[in-house]
């Protein structure tokens, strides 16, 4: 993950000092090596796809062939998917199902989610914890159903992170001992994610049998599109409503053209998502969360249940002696991530330190770009207490320079999460 800091400075406006590091050398030497591809990789490179190493896989990085239909500036993309709809490809992330009368239980030690209290068809966004309570991963765990499997888990994680999620998981089986299974579903499907306000009109008309107004963020439902029985969830990682569609490999090709077709869309790549999600203020594994990162020192208290919060639990998840003990003393720990606003001068980037008026290092920036919605340069990091709180004015420190900066509230852009 730590390369798409460096693949997007250059799309950005990055200085040499970083498009010359070793991190972006080593983007370069691996340039040519045998990538994973999508189902619909060539599908990106007919639509002018600038392809990049991302997690092991092509992706593009933006769409930037002269004259195509699809070809915006990381700028005009990240605002067209704010008030249009923009089609991501996201299927080199690892989607995982869980079977057996003990999956709930098993997904319950793994992750932070009360998978037993989820409505039926249903998802949240959790962690998977490690034994010292840092996160291995940040993770959507859903509650689905089908005539084949019955009740399950679906979970979608991290492309980057999917090889030590998957051992980690495979660790904790062999100690879990019950009855369950787990069924990777990876690169033979396609994942899509349609972003933005329009979103819900694209697939409703591609799919008028199905009711999406009274559909909330959260919910999956299956539903055909181009003939195929395709799993559909309500969610994204833009802070704009939004769909994740879960595509049958047969169809991945034919879903995906009828979508992009669609005059409301426009296909989006990593330099976009990546604007989007840090105006909506959500975490990228690799900078703002780790595996030495609790949750509640990131702010994500909320995605631990409040059913999975009793220290005496029969079935506590990993890990959940230290999460467990900040969420009931905060004094525990000394950090916070906190969102930044900078005054003047170039935006911070990941590994700046922040300090006080006086010099003072009480931080260091985790991410940070020039916001294309808002016009401002923005960023989050981990701040010590008590300079974390809202308003307290800072500076960051970039290329030797000092910056005047605000801690300011997250999400930079409002989040639009549909509710009916």
């Amino acid at each position: 993950m730590a390369s798409l800091r460096v693949i997007l400075s250059r799309h950005l406006g990055a200085s040499p000092r970083v498009a010359g590091s070793p991190a972006a050398a080593a983007v370069r030497r691996f340039s040519t090596a045998d990538l994973k591809k999508t189902l619909v990789h060539d599908e990106h490179v007919e639509d002018g796809g600038k392809m990049v190493d991302f997690a092991g896989y092509s992706m593009p990085v933006q769409y930037t062939k002269t004259g195509l239909h699809h070809t915006l500036s990381i700028i005009d993309s990240t605002k067209w998917t704010r008030e249009n709809a923009s089609l991501f490809d996201v299927s080199h992330m690892c989607s995982i199902r869980w079977t057996g009368k003990d999956a709930f239980d098993f997904v319950e030690r793994v992750t932070t989610a009360d998978v037993h209290g989820l409505n039926p068809m249903t998802g949240t966004l959790s962690v998977i914890p490690n034994e010292a309570g840092g996160v291995i991963d940040d993770t959507m765990v859903s509650k689905c159903h089908t005539k084949e499997h019955g009740e399950h888990v679906y979970q979608v994680v991290n492309a980057g992170c999917a090889p030590k999620d998957l051992k980690h998981f495979e660790e904790q089986l062999g100690k879990f001992g019950g009855d369950v299974k787990m069924e990777v579903l990876w690169d033979d499907r396609g994942l899509y994610a349609l972003q933005g306000p329009k979103a819900m009109e694209v697939l409703q008309r591609l799919s008028p049998s199905t009711d999406l107004k009274s559909v909330p963020f959260g919910q999956s439902l299956w539903m055909p599109i181009e003939g195929a029985e395709c799993l559909v969830t309500r969610c994204g990682y833009t802070g704009e409503d939004g769909f994740e569609v879960f595509v049958p490999g047969s169809a991945a090709v034919p879903v995906w053209r009828k979508l992009k077709g669609e005059p409301e869309v426009r296909l989006a790549a990593l330099g976009a998502r990546d604007a989007l999600r840090l105006e909506a203020g959500l975490c990228l594994y690799g900078h703002d969360l780790d595996e030495d990162i609790s949750p509640p020192e990131a702010g994500l208290t909320w995605v631990v249940a409040k059913a999975r919060r009793d220290p005496a639990s029969k079935n506590p998840f990993v890990g959940s002696q230290r999460i467990l003990g900040e969420i009931a003393d905060k004094s525990l720990y000394k950090r916070l991530r906190a969102g930044f606003i900078s005054l003047s001068g170039p935006p911070a980037r990941e590994g700046a330190e922040i300090e006080t008026p006086d010099g003072k290092t009480v931080g260091k920036v985790t991410s940070g770009t020039m916001s294309p919605c808002i016009r401002k340069n923005i960023g989050m990091g981990y701040i010590q207490k008590p300079f974390n709180k809202q308003g307290t004015e800072l500076q960051v420190v970039v290329r030797g320079k000092r910056y005047p900066a605000v801690v300011s509230k997250m999400p930079f852009v409002p989040t639009k999460y549909y509710k009916p």
